[in-house]
């Protein structure tokens, strides 16, 4: 009943039904993509430069491409970069926060000077950095988009976890000699599970945009492949003329990441206890 409501927000169920169509797009792009091969990075120089109209709806690029065909396989590197970077980070921050805040001593010590050192740094900046050693690639990103999202997620775990290892059942269960690795899973993992929900839910948004961001730069995403980030900055040259270039490409994005947003805000609102009812 509590999906139910949930789903009765009228906000919230715009941003699953985006979600949904991005995924879609996502698994099903060279069944649905009106032109699969210029989506896929084929040139065709008919029609180079076409607005929005009745055969191509969302108009042509720089090389003649089908925009809508580009837009639908850009959802690819998008989810792919999103998932990939949340699920990773998200795993190992989660590991370390919980053996930090359980365990606590210089191994608490440890994880958070090294996570201080990497928060240190804006996630950005730090990916543009790794990027600019790893050099230029949708893979590079990837990597060096986990390396700065990491941290977050350790402090997160570790916040919870030292204050659930204060709670009488965890110390009933430290008495009985019930192992550490079981109580930090099954006790305290358990129960930390709504915040690191909430958080990967918002996540995926923002790393989405970040790699937009990287790939509009040059240090993402390359030619032939469709990423929207790198469709915008291929169009802002003549923004001013052929603005569906970069602009339709840029409402994918602002789309996507608005989704992921009112996904977190309603798994928190969701999960928040003050808005339980008996």
């Amino acid at each position: 009943m509590k999906t139910i409501k949930v789903l009765k927000n009228k906000s919230t169920f715009v941003g699953f039904v985006v979600i949904g169509l991005v995924l879609l797009c996502a698994v099903a792009a060279p069944w649905i993509a009106p032109f699969p091969e210029e989506g896929r990075g084929r040139v065709n120089i008919d029609n180079i430069m076409v607005g929005p109209g009745f055969k191509h709806w969302l108009g042509t690029d720089e090389l003649g491409r089908d925009l809508l065909s580009r837009i639908i396989f850009g959802a690819r590197p998008a989810l792919l970069v999103a998932i990939t970077v949340v699920g990773i980070a998200a795993i190992v921050g989660t590991f370390l926060g919980l053996l930090a805040g359980f365990r606590g001593g210089w191994i608490d010590a440890f994880v958070m000077r090294a996570s201080e050192l990497f928060l240190s740094f804006p996630p950005l900046l730090l990916s543009l950095v790794a990027v600019s050693i790893l050099g230029p690639s949708l893979m590079n990103a990837l990597i060096a988009l986990t390396i700065s999202w990491w941290p977050w997620y350790a402090r997160l775990i570790r916040g919870e976890a030292r204050s659930l290892r204060e709670r009488p059942y965890v110390e009933i269960s430290v008495a009985m000699g019930i192992s550490q690795w079981k109580i930090m899973t099954r006790h305290i993992l358990r129960n930390i599970t709504t915040p690191l929900v909430v958080q990967v839910a918002t996540d995926l948004g923002a790393v989405i945009l970040a790699s937009g961001s990287l790939a509009f730069i040059g240090l993402g995403a390359q030619p032939p492949l469709a990423d929207w980030g790198l469709m915008i900055a291929q169009g802002r040259s003549v923004i001013f003329d052929q603005w569906w270039i970069s602009t339709f490409p840029g409402i994918a994005i602002f789309s996507i990441v608005l989704a992921f947003n009112l996904l977190g805000d309603a798994l928190r609102d969701h999960f928040d206890p003050r808005n339980q009812t008996l």
